[in-house]
């Protein structure tokens, strides 16, 4: 934060002396979008407005934006304490994937660490064609160093993300590193399309998983995209979004090129979104459905939403498990991982 730093009420833009529900937060906008980031929350994104209509491509749940130092659980557990103050929206996830997880003695909860913690950042870039600021954090139970840099230019609603992963240790050391952007209303509602890349493999929940409720397909099974099997027989069509009271699932898509990328189109707003990624730092595109079925906690059947999230590893049983099957991640002593991602809204052409 810099007192001093030009301000400006034109082209692109940065306002970093802000504060949401008592957590610093810095907003990136141009022309076309506004981008704001809880800077003492994980650098979550709660806000990706496009202007010229309005609209939030992010999901914000019922809870909405919540401070960790305004609630003190009379109950804590290792899932709740990213739960109870998750408001939908864009999440970093490292080093852990899912549930509590123990690795090299160090135990994580739910989605730890980085999520949940303070970041620091500093402006890389402030002029009214381009902005770009850099984040970064130290984890706690794992010796890393994680470092993004996101970028907006004028004129252009792509927001780009550069990351990089450091190992601070003498040894190597495994890790789940993820996006867990999640969709929801204005954009997202039933009828909604997903459109992936050809040759795209969908993979279900494993038979005994205690993560995911059963959903509409048979467990333990793979199958291309966009169909999965149902224990009728019944093909059931994952890239088009069904009614409110479908029941939830979680699938898993593997089978991307280096640059993978998925779009969600809704035709009634003619609004698109695409998200392009760097898949051989995450080869897994995690498919979270919360359609409105589950009446119990944390939901309540409040909901509609989904997430498409880039992982480098699965499924979402934590860091054990990545490990055990061998797609967690590895980066050895001092080393360096590199990981880019965008998301770009888009309007759908009249036809």
């Amino acid at each position: 934060m810099s007192r001093y730093r030009p301000q400006r009420n034109y082209g692109c833009r940065i306002h970093d002396q802000n504060s949401y529900f008592g957590l610093r937060t810095v907003v990136l906008e141009n022309d076309l979008v506004r981008i704001s980031i809880l800077v003492d929350k994980g650098t979550e994104i709660f806000e990706y407005l496009y202007k010229p209509k309005d609209l939030d491509f992010m999901w914000l749940s019922e809870n909405g934006v919540q401070n960790p130092n305004d609630y003190l659980p009379t109950s804590p557990d290792p899932v709740s304490t990213f739960i109870d103050y998750y408001p939908g929206g864009w999440q970093e996830v490292f080093p852990n994937g899912g549930p509590t997880s123990v690795y090299l003695g160090a135990q994580f909860g739910q989605h730890g660490e980085v999520a949940q913690m303070p970041w620091d950042y500093d402006i890389v870039q402030d002029t009214a064609t381009r902005i770009a600021v850099r984040f970064r954090v130290r984890t706690k139970k794992l010796p890393f160093q994680l470092t993004k840099t996101l970028t907006l230019d004028s004129g252009s609603a792509t927001l780009l993300i550069e990351e990089q992963l450091e190992n601070l240790s003498d040894i190597p050391l495994r890790y789940m590193w993820g996006q867990h952007i999640a969709f929801g209303k204005p954009f997202l509602e039933p009828g909604c399309n997903i459109i992936l890349p050809d040759n795209v493999k969908l993979i279900t929940e494993s038979i005994e998983s205690p993560v995911s409720r059963p959903g509409r397909v048979k467990r333990g099974a793979s199958y291309e995209w966009p169909s999965g099997v149902a224990e009728t027989g019944k093909l059931v069509d994952f890239s088009h979004l069904p009614e409110k009271g479908t029941p939830s699932e979680m699938i898993y898509l593997t089978g991307f090129s280096d640059q993978a990328w998925y779009r969600i189109e809704n035709n009634s707003l003619s609004m698109g979104l695409k998200v392009e990624w760097d898949a051989a730092a995450m080869p897994y595109l995690w498919y979270w459905q919360e359609y409105g079925a589950t009446e119990c906690y944390p939901w309540y059947g409040r909901h509609y939403n989904i997430g498409l999230e880039p992982f480098s590893s699965y499924p979402t049983l934590g860091l054990e498990e990545a490990v055990r099957n061998d797609t967690a991640g590895v980066v050895n002593s001092r080393e360096l991982k590199s990981f880019w991602i965008k998301a770009a809204p888009y309007a759908i052409p009249l036809e």
